[in-house]
């Protein structure tokens, strides 16, 4: 007979290499649950709060700690400590003064930075795609799951409806109320988050127009001075003409 839904166990060994897990001393290690984040692109609570943050010596200690309701990712409180925590999220322990955000860090996917409190107050996610939904009001799909609900008289003027696919929306946390819109255009500030530029950052310098057999490509000036291209799809606004967030250095 055959399986039935998906794995509920990970060994070491196939998990992620951006994790902070020692691969070969012992065989098991935390599976993300199903949530916003694919488990390629998270990492568990658990493991954060025990090989991160080093709040906790073993797994059942980190467990313990969560199931007591004092961490919170993106502004609310988390219990399960296989909660996938992802690009951008929050995570936010009050009692500790501790705040930290996840961002891509130069080879090694994604990273935590610590962040000052009034950072913690907000989000950026980045626009996934739109639909028009009933009503005519626009539906914005972001890159961890949430959707948001764009009211407009009628979505097909282009003068309200000003949101674009791989643009990135700064809201509000927990109550998501969208504060700031930032347009994926020249001159933006934008950081890689995956292909070998992981992790760097910059204005972008050139957008190439795609083909049928070439994907949209673009050029971006490192803060380092030096220039390289990557995917667009690689590539996520975080500031107009300077980063919003703190990043990891490349």
């Amino acid at each position: 007979m055959g399986r039935k839904g998906g794995k509920r166990h990970l060994k070491r060994l196939p998990a992620p290499a951006f994790w902070p897990i020692q691969k070969k001393m012992w065989k098991w290690a935390m599976r993300p649950r199903a949530g916003p984040h694919s488990m390629d692109k998270s990492l568990p609570l658990g493991v954060i709060v025990r090989d991160l943050l080093k709040l906790a010596r073993t797994g059942r200690e980190s467990q313990l700690l969560i199931s007591q309701g004092k961490i919170k990712v993106d502004g609310r409180v988390r219990t399960d400590y296989k909660y996938p925590v992802g690009l951008m999220d929050v995570v936010e322990i009050p009692e500790a003064k501790t705040r930290a955000r996840m961002v891509p860090a130069p080879k090694k996917g994604l990273a935590l930075v610590d962040i000052p409190k009034e950072e913690s107050l907000f989000k950026l996610c980045r626009i996934k795609d739109k639909a028009t939904v009933r009503k005519g009001n626009i539906q914005l799909n972001l890159h961890d799951a949430r959707n948001l609900l764009v009211k407009v008289e009628n979505p097909r003027n282009p003068v309200e409806d000003t949101y674009s696919t791989g643009d990135t929306l700064r809201i509000n946390l927990p109550d998501q109320k969208i504060v700031q819109h930032l347009k994926f255009a020249q001159g933006s500030y934008v950081v890689v988050t995956a292909g070998r530029n992981v992790g760097k950052h910059g204005k972008i310098a050139s957008i190439e127009t795609s083909s049928a057999n070439r994907p949209l490509s673009i050029e971006i000036q490192g803060s380092d001075g030096e220039n390289f291209r990557t995917v667009a799809e690689y590539v996520f606004v975080v500031g107009e003409t300077t980063p919003l967030i703190e990043l990891r250095g490349q």
